[in-house]
């Protein structure tokens, strides 16, 4: 890979805040930057939070794993402290989503930068063009931070088409925003 030389002039302010959260993440100041520029992706993926996620969903879903979403406010930058890290689970259909699943995973609290890390699992859906409201706002700010196989990247790109192409419309009801077929 060629790279070239980039001078950047920015508030000291910024500068600090920057090289806090690049040693937070165990990297340079240069390639903290780099993959902030490439976006959320790329800083998510080689996290240790997600390094955990990982090797948890692989202990509880086994040969079951499909792949696994970093999904919500956190993905979207618009987390609170108070906020936990979203991730969606995705098992072959042959796993049955049962409570068992769910107190696997909860057997061991696992944490991202502090915060709780909140798991739903999940099926890839029957039908990308029906896909259910998860689905849709995966689609749309969802990190994939695993995928076996490609079905699961696969599966939000036909999402995303069909949102493009409005076949799947956002659309609110008192305030409250949902996804459907368009009629």
């Amino acid at each position: 890979m060629s790279t070239v030389r980039f001078l950047l002039r920015l508030p000291s302010a910024l500068h600090r805040l920057l090289t806090e959260r690049a040693d937070a993440h165990g990297l340079s100041l240069n390639e903290y930057c780099v993959r902030r520029l490439a976006g959320p992706e790329s800083i998510a993926v080689a996290h240790p939070g997600a390094m955990a996620i990982r090797a948890r969903a692989g202990a509880v879903a086994g040969r079951h794993l499909a792949g696994l979403i970093l999904h919500g406010s956190w993905t979207r930058g618009e987390a609170r402290s108070t906020s936990d890290v979203d991730v969606l689970v995705v098992v072959d259909r042959r796993e049955a989503l049962t409570r068992a699943l769910y107190r696997t995973w909860d057997a061991v609290p696992l944490s991202w930068d502090g915060r709780s890390v909140d798991v739903h699992f999940i099926h890839l859906p029957d039908n990308p063009d029906r896909a259910g409201a998860v689905w849709c706002e995966a689609a749309i700010d969802g990190v994939v931070l695993d995928d076996r196989g490609g079905r699961v990247e696969s599966t939000l790109r036909q999402i995303r088409r069909a949102i493009a192409e409005g076949r799947l419309v956002r659309r609110h009801a008192h305030g409250q925003p949902y996804w459907t077929v368009a009629a």
